[in-house]
């Protein structure tokens, strides 16, 4: 399962994940967690791993959305392996920019400052230090902001809770009634697992007393539980206890000084290790290097050799998923798997083991190194929707890789060349990683060569787009230096069209236009059409600049007619955008209304964030311009929900920073619909789409249905879950709806539940009030279309 972090919303605006959904028990814990976040500002979940800190943080987090305004905030901390790159990863869940004037961390600070906010920091205990500075830090700095951290060790800082997660509770010893020893949670969660892969599983009175020992034996740990569960594919419940005992006498993970529950996950894990075939072992060794997951072709190409046939990789992989070491993750157009991170650890200590471990890291860093130089050479042409979403996929995995050869003296200019090739994946959403990246290898590589050219210009390209464009002019000189003295006039007219990007975000029309027009010479002359594309978008911004608004849109015209002729959206996109400015500054709004929407509808496509809030800008100049200030106030606010920026300080945002030769059309606007409006409606309206998510936002921007004020009616629920929902507004209990619906209470409650994660809910009574049109008419009533569904009076 994976949770989008800072994909321009907070968490919960993308839909709450598996592991609130699938969540078994805990009420007790979920309301200790709940209200010590009540009288503290950093609370922190300890526990052995595989006790379920995470999913209970994300259930207490989940049940708290309306207490924060401002959202919750999820960093997971997994993937980071250098303590450096924490306080990064936590500004670009923020989309914060860098700033050469100031410290990153001072940024940060200022963002989260009044900001009612829940941030979830999850799996610090390999940066424990960084954590506890990092959250004493910010705590101090933001008053509002309340921490909410999971940790194998406690932090440590002046104010901290803890709370010791603790297993899952245990029947105890001795015959129960079936119904009261079912309602345990380790019990639950044993027979919901088992459900999942035994369709008639049941408890009897038969299997009572082995389920009871086997979730003993592994102490409530749920990881153990789920691991164990999913064995009865293949053994009855007895054979399973056997099993586990034979295990648990003969393997011990580490000295017997380590903590029980810690020895007993261990020796779970080794026990299915032993299960699989010696194929499957040394592949779960080697895709233990993999941090962010992989897919097949990953897999073949780093997990073959010594002992297995790239053509068997298929075959390991099916094995390992049934087995549940693998987890399955569906995405469009690629399957991926990932290795539970306690499964990945012991992997990666199997992998030392073997003394494979060197040339399987080659493997990996080679494959990673290809792709990158994959995704360069078609960074131009049809493939774009399906390259960034893979390379977002993969984010984890390139960070790790350029990492580690940044690091390793050997590897430099592989790192340098890498962060060069992810021009375009760092422009759409990932500027701050990509100029550390860049930065970090350009000090690390002296050498005056093609590759350290290539990277000094992505670095001023994203240093301008960060707007800073006096150490990208400098950055920029010397690549050109470089580039003439080492003959490559495709790079001397890469370094002429990002001198121009410079001069416009100085807002220096002349210059712009000299530079974009020097770019769009040499690129013809070399025949480099990708470097064309983009001289003539950048050569349309700056003829608008200078008013020369014909010469914009002709150059437009042309830059649109060559993307489409070698099949490329990305450059197109942008370039549409531009031609909607000129028209809109030409007065010919409709057409410029019809364009900025079709640009945002294939960024939306392509996930491209930088490009939504580009064409969300326009579409707000637009409707100012037209007197539509309603409209105008409401793109305002969903800006700035893409923007991540507080409601205070409705701007253009970190999306578009570096079209600063804009940031006037926009301020204009904005000003101008708040005298329309006046403030109270204006800061009415701003708030208008907090009720939205991201799919039903982009809607109303793209005018796809006919919005009103009234709220949105999800359709996820199924006809028994809006069967439920309608008697939870007739105030029943939840044993009455079972009697009512002829079903078991624990089925009842799992409908509640369920209802309450799909809908975004935290009570009872907000379910009553979302159906209570619907109890009052009845099913036969009809609902009426609105964006992402129908919708009730």
């Amino acid at each position: 399962m994976t949770i989008k972090t800072g994909d321009y919303a907070p968490w919960h605006r993308h839909g709450l994940p598996a592991e609130v959904t699938s969540f078994v028990g805990r009420r007790r814990e979920v309301a200790d967690v709940k209200a010590m976040l009540g009288r503290a500002r950093l609370v922190t979940l300890t526990g052995v791993g595989g006790v379920g800190k995470t999913r209970l943080a994300y259930r207490a987090a989940a049940d708290l959305l309306r207490a924060f305004p401002d959202g919750v905030w999820l960093v997971e901390l997994a993937g980071i392996e250098h303590p450096g790159c924490l306080v990064p990863a936590l500004a670009e869940t923020f989309c914060i920019q860098r700033d050469s004037n100031r410290p990153i961390m001072d940024s940060l600070a200022d963002h989260l400052r009044e900001m009612r906010a829940l941030l979830i920091l999850d799996n610090c205990e390999h940066v424990v230090q960084e954590c506890a500075s990092l959250a004493q830090t910010l705590l101090r700095a933001a008053p509002p902001l309340r921490i909410l951290a999971t940790s194998r060790q406690v932090l440590g800082t002046p104010g901290e809770q803890t709370f010791v997660v603790p297993a899952l509770a245990l029947p105890q010893s001795g015959p129960l009634p079936i119904a009261s020893f079912a309602e345990y949670d380790a019990v639950r969660l044993f027979a919901e697992r088992a459900q999942a892969v035994l369709p008639g599983f049941t408890v009897t009175e038969e299997n009572q007393e082995a389920i009871e020992r086997i979730c003993r034996r592994l102490d409530g740990i749920p990881l153990a539980i789920e691991l164990a569960a999913v064995r009865l594919r293949a053994l009855s419940v007895g054979q399973l206890l056997d099993r586990l005992d034979d295990r648990f006498r003969l393997l011990e993970w580490g000295s017997r000084t380590e903590p029980p529950r810690h020895r007993t996950l261990w020796a779970l894990i080794d026990w299915s290790h032993a299960l699989c075939t010696p194929q499957e072992r040394s592949l779960w060794a080697r895709a233990s290097v993999f941090v962010g997951g992989m897919d097949l072709e990953a897999a073949e190409a780093v997990c073959s050799g010594e002992g297995i046939a790239r053509e068997e990789v298929l075959n390991l992989v099916t094995g390992l998923v049934d087995k549940s070491v693998l987890l399955r993750e569906d995405h469009p157009r690629r399957i991926r798997y990932r290795l539970p991170d306690s499964l990945r650890e012991y992997g990666r200590s199997r992998l030392a083991a073997t003394g494979e471990e060197a040339a399987v890291r080659d493997g990996y860093l080679a494959f990673y190194r290809r792709l990158c130089a994959d995704t360069r050479a078609r960074l131009f042409g049809p493939s774009q929707e399906v390259l960034f979403a893979r390379l977002k996929l993969e984010s984890t995995n390139l960070r790790s890789v350029m990492d580690q050869c940044l690091s390793d003296s050997r590897r430099v200019a592989d790192g340098l060349a890498m962060a060069a090739d992810l021009r375009n994946h760092w422009i759409t959403g990932h500027l701050s990683e990509g100029a550390r990246q860049l930065e970090k290898g350009l000090a690390l590589y002296p050498t005056p060569d093609v590759t350290r050219a290539r990277a000094l210009v992505v670095s001023g390209l994203l240093t301008t787009l960060e707007g800073r464009p006096g150490p990208a002019v400098e950055l920029l000189d010397e690549a050109g230096e470089i580039a003439a003295r080492l003959d490559r006039p495709e790079i001397v007219a890469d370094v002429a069209l990002h001198r121009g990007l410079a001069a416009l975000a100085w807002s220096e029309a002349e210059a712009a236009v000299a530079c974009c027009e020097d770019a769009v010479r040499r690129f013809r002359a070399v025949g480099e059409l990708m470097g064309l594309a983009r001289a003539l978008m950048w050569l349309t911004a700056a003829y608008t600049l200078r008013g020369d608004l014909w010469a914009a849109a002709a150059t437009a015209e042309e830059g649109i007619a060559l993307c489409e002729a070698c099949g490329d959206d990305l450059i197109r996109t942008y370039q549409v955008t531009m031609l909607a400015i000129v028209l809109w500054r030409a007065g010919e709004t409709g057409r410029a209304r019809e364009l900025a929407k079709e640009s945002l509808d294939v960024n939306r496509a392509l996930g491209n964030p930088r490009g939504i809030g580009f064409g969300l800008a326009v579409l707000v100049w637009i409707a100012a311009t037209d007197g539509e200030y309603d409209r105008a106030a409401r793109l305002l606010g969903i800006l700035d929900t893409f923007s991540q920026r507080p409601r205070a300080r409705p701007a253009i945002g970190a999306l578009v920073a570096g079209y600063r030769h804009l940031h006037g059309y926009h301020d204009r606007s904005a000003a101008e619909t708040r005298h329309a409006l006046g403030d109270t409606a204006f800061e009415a309206e701003l708030r208008w789409s907090d009720r939205l998510d991201v799919g039903q936002a982009l809607a109303y921007a793209m005018e796809e249905t006919d919005v009103t004020d009234e709220p949105w009616r999800p359709t996820s629920l199924t006809p028994r879950e809006t069967e439920v929902a309608r008697l939870v507004a007739q105030g029943m209990s939840n044993k009455e709806i079972a009697a009512q619906l002829v079903i078991s209470q624990r089925t009842a409650e799992g409908h509640v539940e369920h209802i309450l994660a799909k809908l975004g809910f935290a009570s009872r009574t907000q379910i009553a009030l979302w159906a209570e049109p619907d109890a009052r008419q009845g099913p036969a009533r009809e609902s009426r279309a609105g964006p992402g569904g129908p919708r009730g009076g």
